[in-house]
């Protein structure tokens, strides 16, 4: 569908740079797939997902700890070394 918009052609441009789209309008149909992705997580999250409390409770492994797996992970570097 054609139609024409005002946007702001530094912002779109940064956009573009920063996410590598081929086209103006690559990178605004991401832009509203991603503010509608947002929308529908917020609905989904609103309304439990569906389930239960108790449901909800179940759906986790009970020896699910994300702490044991930050710790496993190789820790990220930044900044240059001896930058000071």
């Amino acid at each position: 569908m054609k139609m024409t918009m005002h946007i702001d052609e530094e912002l779109l441009d940064r956009v573009i740079a920063a996410h590598g789209f081929a086209s103006k309008t690559e990178a605004v149909e991401m832009a509203l797939r991603e503010m509608d992705r947002k929308h529908r997580l917020k609905e989904y999250f609103k309304n439990g997902l569906g389930l239960t409390p108790e449901e909800l409770g179940n759906a986790f492994d009970p020896d699910y700890d994300v702490m044991a797996l930050r710790v496993a992970e190789i820790p990220k570097k930044y900044g240059k070394r001896g930058a000071r």
